[in-house]
């Protein structure tokens, strides 16, 4: 039996703001999967799997209630490209992820004819949902202290 996400179901229909919000709190419980110590880091910090894309963070700033984060992959041999490249607001207390910038070639998240709107914020966030994903399953990880390090809570990565 195949099991199916909320973001699954959502795939086919046309999303409401409150479709978007739960998004965006799933998103935050991938993103702190992926940062557990999010809270706690600065600068730029770089995740390393056998056979897979170094993944690289930045912590772009650190305030009270909000961090804003750059992830993506580099490549350097092609020329210094980045791609994704995402930037993230996260948003602690409401514990939200915000996708602010999506630079990508793979899928079209963006139409030139599309006034900004619900639709394209949907595409983006749900772009970076699939890709946190991805990212956590190749088994990154981003840390300062693994002494700190609690348990993590379960995730449904779906």
């Amino acid at each position: 039996m195949q099991h199916s996400t909320r973001v699954d179901n959502w795939l086919g229909d046309r999303p409401s703001v409150g479709d978007l919000l739960a998004l965006c709190e799933e998103n935050y419980r991938r993103l702190h999967y992926l940062v557990p110590q999010m809270r706690r880091l600065q600068g730029r910090h770089l995740s390393s799997r056998p056979d897979h894309q170094d993944l690289h963070l930045t912590i772009v700033e650190q305030t009270r209630y909000t961090t804003l984060m750059r992830l993506t992959y580099e490549f350097p041999q092609d020329g210094g490209g980045s791609d994704p490249d995402a930037l993230l607001r996260v948003y602690h207390d409401a514990r939200q992820v915000e996708v602010e910038d999506l630079r990508q070639h793979a899928l079209p998240t963006r139409r030139l004819y599309e006034a900004p709107g619900l639709m394209n914020k949907w595409r983006l966030n749900l772009f970076v949902s699939k890709w946190l994903t991805f990212c956590v399953s190749q088994g990154h990880l981003f840390v300062d202290d693994v002494s700190r390090l609690h348990p993590l809570p379960a995730c449904d990565l779906g």
